[in-house]
């Protein structure tokens, strides 16, 4: 892997660990929506599809935002709350 390969995964990660909300709904919606975000633009730097990153990067991100309890993670309220 190129170095701008390990800091993608590195960013990837980091961003899914974000997801923020108090109920699993919440986090499972934020983590879709970074996810897709972080997977476009992480095809569209490497060369594939930046549609199939967003929906790989949402599918992730909203798995690791509903699998997630609100005492691993819990930013507070939402903004669309």
């Amino acid at each position: 892997m190129s170095k701008l390969q390990h800091t993608m995964v590195a960013i990837t990660a980091l961003t899914l660990l974000a997801a923020c909300g108090q109920s699993t709904g919440d986090r499972a919606l934020s983590g879709a929506g970074i996810g897709a975000g972080v997977g476009a633009v992480g095809g569209a730097v490497l060369g594939g599809d930046p549609v199939d990153g967003a929906l790989i990067g949402g599918a992730v991100g909203g798995a690791t935002g509903a699998l997630t309890s609100s005492k691993d993670v819990n930013l507070g309220k939402p903004i669309w709350r």
